[in-house]
């Protein structure tokens, strides 16, 4: 049996910029957009043109996709032709070959939000589809709602869908607007529509994650017979979100019945970018991954209690429901004060280092672990750390480079605009095959404003390292967490900081002293050393 198609429709640039306190500058839109046409979506809804400058702009300067660019927005006004209607004229002039319409299908929505009739609501719908139709456009109708509205109405619920339909829409979406409806009665209704006369391959499913069932609720309307998903990439969306198409797409590609059933644009190997695309994004909004993430996240096929860890060694599918390389993520198997041998050598393998079962060392570096975690490290947290440790033990971590001092001076002074002001100094003397050098940074961006003596430091530090400095260039901080493991005139602070290189390559490293400052530095030091190991460099 040939596999039936799916079509994938993604409203990241649109709903999920609805998102509070998500604003996406136009070329982030092209970078997120190249991106999904690259996963092999087949529908990219771009925004509302006219809305606002910045996605008029964006439809203006669109990249060239093999998906089908959307513009997106609203059945005409009660009173006037869809000729003559100038929001739907504005959409219309984006000039995408697709255009998704939205309109109520809730009778009480269109009587007291819209303030019309029935049947002028129904007019609407028709006529403005069939003027997309008579565009040459591919016409979408968003049906808001609907589930609410076939619940207080179901025959006028229906017939809106069959006023787009007859008009001429490719699809019909069924829209879980407030996100309340649980994925049986999505799949029940979704059944019952199909058998009321609007056929299968030109239904849609459009959820929102309110009671955290976007997902399923989803699946379960492509059970029933519906031929596109709309989703959002992590799950972007108003209030709590849309269905999350990092989840959505390889449940379809991956898992029984959906795997051998159907068939979408989005192919394996395409696939194995996913995780690399969510955390773009994250990336881009300025904002730390979701660890616990279904399939991308960075603890999604993690394994810290010592029994799964070694069954883990002896098979994979012992914990792990897929390959975590079939969607471009990574076993990681954490080590802290709970792990045993079988974590240790299993996360050491992971690194490619091979140490004999009965290897004294092992038991050496779980005892040091315990210690340094007594005193506040958590390498459960900071993976890269905890293998410069263990090189550090087996012999195996090259002599990179030396700092000899580094100082730290945080000012407050008039600029000149005679306003008192924050500056940041650092000062990093380090010694690379024999020879010292001195480098010194300020905190200050391009804005004027100070980012402070961490950020000082980590400029300084990485400013001139000589042979070293093409290797650690594309490297960037993207996260910085601080805590307290202990109160009062004892305080200890943790600081871990998250980095990435150029690759997409993300670690973790981990600093711990009473002082903020030397804790941070001990974390970067840990940062660069890791990027070198991993590049292969030869020490100088």
């Amino acid at each position: 049996m040939n596999p039936e198609r799916l079509y994938l429709y993604d409203t990241t640039l649109r709903d999920g910029q609805q998102t509070q306190g998500v604003q996406f500058s136009v070329p982030e839109k092209r970078q997120i957009a190249e991106a999904l046409d690259a996963l092999g979506i087949d529908h990219i809804e771009g925004g509302w043109p006219g809305a606002n400058p910045t996605d008029s702009e964006f439809f203006e300067n669109r990249p060239e996709t093999r998906a089908t660019f959307t513009a997106f927005g609203m059945t005409k006004r009660t009173g006037r032709s869809a000729e003559n209607d100038d929001t739907l004229a504005g959409v219309l002039n984006a000039d995408t070959p697709a255009v998704c319409l939205v309109g109520k299908t809730h009778d009480f929505h269109v009587t007291t939000a819209l303030g019309i009739t029935l049947d002028e609501n129904l007019e609407n719908i028709g006529a403005s589809v069939a003027h997309l139709v008579a565009k040459g456009r591919e016409a979408i109708f968003d049906a808001e709602h609907f589930f609410d509205g076939y619940r207080a109405n179901p025959t006028y619920a229906l017939d809106c869908l069959k006023a787009a339909l007859e008009a001429g829409a490719r699809w019909i979406v069924l829209c879980d607007t407030n996100g309340g409806t649980l994925p049986a009665e999505i799949g029940r209704i979704t059944a019952e529509v199909i058998a009321a006369g609007i056929p299968g391959d030109h239904l849609g499913i459009h959820t929102h994650n309110d009671t955290e069932n976007a997902v399923a609720a989803s699946l379960a309307a492509v059970d029933a017979g519906a031929r596109q998903i709309q989703g959002t990439l992590n799950g972007l969306g108003e209030r709590c979100g849309n269905a999350n198409l990092t989840a959505l797409i390889p449940t379809l590609l991956l898992k029984e019945p959906y795997a051998s059933r159907y068939q979408t644009g989005v192919t394996k190997d395409a696939l194995k970018n996913l995780t690399r695309a969510s955390r773009m994004l994250d990336d881009i909004l300025n904002r730390v991954p979701l660890r616990s993430a279904a399939y991308v996240g960075a603890s999604a096929f993690a394994h810290k209690a010592g029994l799964h860890a070694s069954a883990i060694l002896k098979d994979p599918t012992t914990y792990e429901h897929i390959n975590p390389a079939l969607v471009g993520n990574e076993r990681v198997i954490p080590v802290s004060n709970q792990a045993g041998q079988s974590n240790l050598r299993m996360r050491l393998a992971a690194a490619g280092i091979e140490v004999a079962p009965k290897d004294p060392t092992l038991s050496r570096i779980l005892e040091i672990i315990k210690e340094r975690e007594d005193q506040g490290y958590a390498y459960d947290g900071a993976q890269a750390s905890f293998e410069l440790l263990a090189r550090r033990e087996l012999g195996l971590l090259p002599d990179f480079f030396e700092v000899k001092r580094y100082r730290v001076t945080v000012e407050r002074r008039k600029n000149k605009y005679n306003r008192m002001v924050t500056l940041s100094e650092a000062v990093v003397v380090v010694k690379i095959g024999g020879e010292k050098t001195l480098s010194v940074s300020e905190s200050m961006d391009e804005t004027g404003s100070d980012r402070g003596p961490v950020n000082a430091l980590a400029k300084a530090l990485a400013k001139d390292l000589g042979p070293y400095q093409a290797a650690i260039d594309d490297m960037k901080l993207v996260d910085f967490k601080v805590r307290i493991t202990q109160g009062g005139t004892e305080a200890v602070t943790r600081v871990i900081i998250d980095s990435e290189d150029g690759a997409g390559h993300r670690w973790s490293t981990v600093g711990v002293s009473p002082n903020i400052v030397d804790a941070s530095f001990e974390a970067l030091l840990d940062a660069i050393t890791w990027k070198l190991v991993h590049d292969g460099v030869t020490p100088a």
